[in-house]
């Protein structure tokens, strides 16, 4: 058996850690994905890229607190803004991820220069399987923590672009994601 270690928010002001014991397959840690990397978007393919290590679907979530979700910068990246109440709830994704994952997603993410892990509190919407809700999720009132990548280093003109509940690389917003390898 491994043990997982989760941040909960105890308070507005502090975090205290618990353990959760989950079957031994290795580290895992729970991530929420809003951005390129959900399903269907032109990222996608490093959560199930073997190669970067092992990322499990786990379902789609809410965050209990409002965030700004803008598209910014010329290659139209979204970034979730660390100004809880501000925004909107935002819909993601939900993944185990191993120790290798995680690495790979910190470098890709530029954590933590261009983006932090930072811990948040998911509401549950949609499990993939019953067996998801006791694979080593700890879920109160369809609550759970997850790590998210956000930043608290922005330009400030960002907080008064839009802002966006779902990000969609193809959506009505007309603002489609620059991949890496079609950059300057």
């Amino acid at each position: 058996m491994n043990t997982i270690l989760r941040l909960t928010h105890a308070s507005s002001r502090s975090l205290h850690l618990f353990s959760k014991t989950v079957p031994s397959v290795g580290r895992m840690v729970q991530v929420f994905i809003y951005g390129t990397l959900k399903k269907g978007q032109p990222n996608y393919h490093h959560m199930i890229n073997g190669v970067h290590g092992t990322s499990k679907f786990q379902g789609r979530g809410l965050t209990v607190e409002k965030y700004p979700l803008v598209i910014a910068g010329k290659y139209n990246i979204p970034y979730l803004l660390n100004n809880p109440g501000k925004g909107h709830r935002v819909t993601g994704e939900m993944y185990f991820v191993d120790d290798q994952m995680l690495q790979f997603l910190d470098e890709f993410e530029g954590c933590p220069n261009m983006y932090q892990r930072t811990p948040v509190r998911v509401e549950v919407v949609e499990w993939e399987s019953k067996s998801s809700m006791t694979e080593g999720s700890s879920v109160i009132n369809n609550i759970l923590e997850c790590y998210v990548y956000s930043t608290t280093t922005y330009q400030p003109e960002w907080m008064h672009l839009p802002y966006y509940d779902n990000y969609d690389s193809f959506g009505n917003h007309k603002l489609s994601y620059v991949l890496r390898e079609s950059r300057e």
